[in-house]
This record gives structure tokens, C-alpha cells and sequence, in this order.
């Protein structure tokens, strides 16, 4: 499932291009009419962009001529896309609107008479927003956003995108291993307080915290989160818990403590909340650090991740350093997440002559897929592939 090109490809149909809404962009990277960004949907490249009129659309980033990428710069604003090989021109809704010598010259070569530039427009997706985050599918069948994403999620993207919001700042991480195992780990709160030295050192992510994960009706969906009170150590798992890891508490402080500061700023007590929405994004809130994480699989053994941090509009500057400050924690650098990456690609290379075999995946029990109270747990992780087998097709007992 990991690590074989067929499924790769199949994902690409089934999945990517499939009955899901895939996260595109935010209206804030594209407030302008003219504005456009570069994004992929799977392996799709897409061009994201605002209209004349305001409008949002999705149009797929291939000439409808011989097939060449049509906008090359990964931002701007501009009034049409013009393919650079033939200078075919799309307007902003995808509208095939120019075709130089589309009638030769004095009567001779260019196009057939019946030639019809309606049939030949960039292919669109179906877009929706929602409080500012930018969805798009390619399936006419997928059900309205707020229904694929049910009640939980639409709070949660409503939560974050309560107000306007502001972007800060980017980056971008490729990682060698199969997109599936980031997802995975996304859905993996039991790692947290094992993998992440930072977090065990200064105490910010125990498992045996405040925390939990809940999920959809399908699974599909999942958010991990924290909560400042309730649990502590005196379970033992200080002691017993981690028995035996080497990964305990260690005698550090931080010159600047500010680092671990939480302002509070929503009406929860959640200190972190990861929403993960199959099947490319994840909503970031650690702490006042805000993001969201774009998956863009490149091939069955390589993906991107890019991360859009944002702030709202009416942060003071002091906020705005604040969140920058705390941006450290995450990304291929972060003080917390640097480990994830390299933990996909350990996974990816120890599996390469043992495709056959398989991961045990019980923590939580094996009953169904329900919220979990607790952060030993991978009963999020088989929601995701419960919903994965469903859409590709295949049932239990069967392979890919």
C-alpha cells in the first residue's frame, strides 16, 4: 500500500480526483481579482484564482493545445493565462479566449473551420469556501462541503477561520516516503510524547496529558488535540509509562520561555488541535502558532508538504512576533515536527523488500472507530484507512 507505483496511480483516480473536496488555498493568498497561486490537487498542477468579477475558480494548469503547464510563476496577478509554447490564452474562469493564427494566413494553414474554442477550455474543478479556506473536487457526485465534512470538522474550520486572517510566511518541506505515512502520523496522537524531544524536555505534550482524538461518522476526518488542566503525571507514566525509553524529562530550561507561552485566543481550552481532513490538509493550531499543511504526493516514494502560517487581521505586533516566534516549533527545522519527516522516511526504506508484511495498529483496542479520550491510541489511523479502502475499492481480506 506504501510503496507500489499501480496504487499510486490509482489513488490518483480514486482518491485525488475522486469524490473528496480537496483544501486548495486561502482567499487571503488571492484577495485581488487577477490573483492566482500555483497548487497541485494529488499530482494535478492547479492554478487557484480570483476573477474580474470576484468569483473563485480552480482550473487545471494544462493547455487544452499540446498539453504544456499554461502558468509558470507560482504567484501574481494577471488578466490572463497565456501558455508560453503557442500563446493559447485562458481567461480567469478558464475560458479559451485566443488563438493566434487560429485562421492561418491568407486562407492557408491554421485550425479547421468548425474549430469551436468552447470545447476547448481549461478543465475546471468544483470550488466552495468556507469562512476563507478554498475546497475543490473534480467529482460532480462529491455532496456540499459542510456534509462531507460534517458537523465536527466545520466547527473546526470555522474555529480556526473564525475572522480575517492575514498570511505570514511559508514553507516547504520534501520528504522521501509515501504520502500515507505523513497521514498516518497525523493521525497518530501516540507519538507525540515519544518521538518529540522538545516536547518530553519542557513538558509540553505528555501522553498522559489532556488530550484525545475524535473523527467523523466515515472515519475519514480526524483531530488530535490538548487541553491546558485536567490529566497529569500522577498516573506514573512520568516514570512507568516511559520506563525503559530514555526519553524522561531532562534538567534543560529555556533562555527564553516565551517559546511555550499560550495566549489564550478561542473560547476552548484546546492548546493544540490538528485537524486533519482527508485527504491533503491538515488545520495547525499549536499553541498561537496557526497553519495550514498542503500534502502534494509527487510519486508513490516522494511528497511535499507546504505550510501557509497566518495570523488574523486585527493582531497587534506584538501578537504577530509572538506567532512568528512560535512558527519555530514547526516545519523541516521545527523544534517539534523535525522528527516527522525523518521518521516517514526510516518507515519507507525498512519496508522496501517486506511489502507483504503488515503494521500493528491496536493501540485503543481493536472495536470501532470512535473519539478517543486519550493519547495511546491509533484507532484515528484505521478510520483514515477504513474510508481509503472504500474509495479505492477495496474490501477486507482483499490487496490493492
Amino acid at each position: 500500500m506504501y510503496r507500489d507505483p499501480d496504487v499510486f496511480e490509482l489513488e490518483q483516480e480514486r482518491i485525488f480526483r475522486g469524490p473528496i473536496w480537496n483544501y486548495l488555498a486561502l482567499e487571503a493568498e488571492i484577495p485581488n481579482p487577477g490573483d492566482y497561486r500555483l497548487i497541485e490537487v494529488g499530482d494535478t498542477p492547479v492554478i487557484v484564482n480570483r476573477a474580474r468579477d470576484g468569483s473563485l475558480h480552480a482550473l487545471v494548469n494544462r493547455c487544452s493545445h499540446r498539453g504544456a503547464e499554461v502558468q509558470r510563476n507560482l504567484h501574481g496577478n494577471t488578466k490572463v493565462h497565456t501558455c508560453c509554447y503557442h500563446q493559447w490564452s485562458f481567461d480567469l474562469t478558464g475560458k479559451l479566449i485566443g488563438v493566434p493564427f487560429q485562421k492561418g494566413i491568407k486562407g492557408v494553414g491554421g485550425l479547421p473551420a468548425d474549430f469551436d474554442k468552447a470545447c476547448h477550455n481549461l478543465q475546471r474543478l468544483r470550488v466552495e469556501t468556507m469562512n476563507g479556506a478554498i475546497f475543490g473536487t473534480f467529482c460532480e457526485e462529491t455532496p456540499p462541503l459542510e456534509e462531507y465534512l460534517g458537523p465536527v470538522f466545520t466547527h473546526q474550520v470555522k474555529r480556526l477561520f473564525h475572522k480575517p486572517v492575514k498570511v505570514l510566511g511559508y514553507q516547504r518541506q520534501r520528504i522521501f516516503g509515501n504520502w500515507k505515512l505523513y497521514t498516518d502520523n497525523l493521525r497518530d496522537p501516540n507519538h507525540g510524547g515519544l518521538l518529540h524531544m522538545f516536547q518530553i524536555t519542557f513538558g509540553i505534550a505528555r501522553l498522559s496529558g489532556t488530550g484525545g482524538a475524535r473523527v467523523d461518522a466515515d472515519g475519514k476526518h480526524n483531530l488530535s488535540w490538548a487541553a491546558q488542566g485536567g490529566r497529569t503525571d500522577q498516573d506514573g507514566a512520568s516514570d512507568g509509562g516511559y520506563a525503559g525509553t530514555d526519553r524522561g524529562d531532562m534538567n534543560i530550561k529555556l533562555k527564553d520561555p516565551s517559546l511555550l507561552r499560550y495566549h489564550k485566543e478561542f473560547p476552548d481550552n484546546l492548546t493544540l488541535a490538528v485537524t486533519s481532513l482527508f485527504a491533503n490538509a491538515a488545520l495547525q493550531q499549536i499553541g498561537n502558532t496557526l497553519a495550514v499543511r498542503q500534502l502534494r504526493p509527487r510519486s508513490a516514494d516522494e511528497f511535499e508538504i507546504v505550510s501557509t502560517f497566518f495570523g488574523y487581521e486585527d493582531d497587534d505586533e506584538a501578537m504577530t512576533r509572538h506567532r512568528l516566534r512560535k512558527a519555530n516549533l514547526a516545519g523541516p527545522a521545527g523544534l517539534v515536527s523535525m522528527e516527522d519527516g525523518e521518521a516517514v522516511e526510516l518507515v519507507h526504506r525498512a519496508i522496501v523488500r517486506d511489502m507483504d508484511k503488515h503494521s500493528i495498529v491496536e493501540f485503543g483496542g481493536r472495536g470501532p472507530v470512535t473519539d478517543q479520550e486519550n493519547l495511546i491510541s491509533d484507532v484515528p489511523m484505521r478510520g483514515f484507512w477504513i474510508y481509503y479502502c472504500k474509495l479505492m475499492g477495496i474490501r477486507a481480506g482483499e490487496t490493492a
